[in-house]
């Protein structure tokens, strides 16, 4: 069990002392107390008649007493707000609250309230209000209500009993009206904190999202063209002493595949991901053709739906990839309709070129993200076929099945 968890139901669940643990930036010490005496001491003008009233006395000692204590009052009402108004009113929170340290400042605030009204009188009860709105930010809602309601219901006894006393309801709607606005406008303050968290965290998944699509452009983009240049440089060795003329044009590829993979690498740093379905077909074909695979691989596009031709062209990339990573195929197929890619071999099947690596994966959400379906089937008695079709068509449905079967 937390710490929040283990406090008491009746202390209010706001965050640690302001100035302990404030956000940076935030006015502490002395410019603290200026902030809480332009926002909170400008109502304390309303402790004006019980000074007016203390310096009326004829017993000199108790006025001036009078005087000191309403003055002393308003030093701790605002060191209490002081104490208290990052917690409450901040723009975000700042940990656990020290209950206890706001406990012992809402005492003393009662002590000097009481005081005051014992030698003020009955104007001296202009303090209450003041005690029932630091109530707010000391408890819980519903305490400092309950707090409010029993500082009216005393005043009135106190009013009924007294004979000097002269019944005032003024003092229960200040106290009601006092404490609704505060009320509101901590909850209004909590509510634009909780705002402020929402999009903090919300930019921080944004931040993470992008950086899992860069890495899983990168890992496209030179996961097949390194796989593409090991083929190459494989090929050039084995040609160095057999057909020089060959292995020069080879490593002359070789190069001219670096210097690709190189600006894909920046294009997909910078945000741009320009990638051709037909460009992919022709990059199949001669890759494959290099590997020594017998390949069958459709030359026009025209048929592909526009809104499909990106994906097809990442499913190509991906299933060309992992054929010659892991199949040791021997022939190779792309089948290419209106709305739907499929990439077979006569390899080692599921084995060598499972759904659970990284770059099935990364297409796998390209295909959810695209509105379409990534599906694989390993074949029989060798192979494996790849399918990426648009959601909703016979494709999808029927190798669906196929792959639950399997």
């Amino acid at each position: 069990m937390s710490a929040t968890d283990r406090r008491p139901a009746w202390f209010a669940t706001v965050p640690d002392d302001a100035d302990a643990a404030a956000p940076e930036g935030e006015e502490r010490g002395m410019s603290g107390l200026v902030v809480s005496a332009l926002f909170a001491g400008v109502w304390l003008v309303f402790l004006a008649t019980p000074i007016a009233t203390a310096w009326r006395m004829p017993n000199h000692v108790r006025g001036a007493a009078g005087v000191a204590l309403t003055i002393a009052f308003g030093a701790v009402y605002l060191l209490h707000f002081n104490a208290a108004r990052t917690a409450s009113f901040g723009a975000r929170p700042s940990g656990e609250v020290n209950r206890l340290r706001h406990l012992a400042w809402y005492a003393l605030l009662a002590l000097t309230a009481l005081a005051c009204t014992l030698v003020v009188g009955q104007d001296g009860t202009a303090t209450w209000v003041f005690l029932a709105v630091a109530g707010c930010w000391t408890f819980r809602l519903w305490i400092a209500l309950a707090v409010g309601v029993g500082l009216i219901v005393a005043y009135e006894l106190l009013a009924w009993l007294y004979t000097g006393w002269e019944r005032d309801a003024s003092l229960g709607g200040s106290i009601l009206l006092a404490m609704i606005a505060v009320s509101g406008a901590m909850l209004a303050a909590r509510r634009q904190r909780a705002l402020v968290e929402v999009r903090r965290e919300n930019a921080r998944l944004a931040v993470q999202d992008e950086r899992n699509r860069m890495a899983r452009d990168l890992h496209d983009i030179l996961g097949h063209s390194l796989t593409v240049i090991t083929v190459k440089a494989e090929l050039a060795g084995r040609l160095l002493d057999a057909d020089p003329v060959r292995a020069r044009a080879e490593v002359a590829d070789l190069e001219r595949l670096s210097r690709d993979a190189l600006s894909d690498v920046r294009r997909a740093v910078e945000g741009y991901r320009e990638i051709s379905l037909a460009g992919e077909l022709a990059r199949a074909r001669e890759v494959l053709a290099a590997a020594g695979i017998r390949a069958e691989v459709p030359r026009a596009t025209d048929e592909v739906s526009t809104d499909l031709r990106e994906m097809f062209a990442w499913t190509v990339r991906e299933a060309i990839t992992n054929i010659l990573r892991h199949s040791r195929a021997q022939e190779c197929t792309i089948t290419l309709t209106p709305t739907s890619v499929t990439v077979t071999d006569d390899g080692r099947g599921a084995q060598g070129s499972s759904g659970g690596g990284n770059g099935l994966r990364g297409l796998r959400e390209r295909a959810t993200a695209a509105g379409a379906v990534l599906v694989t089937r390993q074949r029989e008695p060798s192979g494996f076929e790849l399918t990426v079709a648009a959601s909703g068509t016979p494709t999808t449905s029927r190798t669906t099945r196929e792959t639950t079967q399997a």
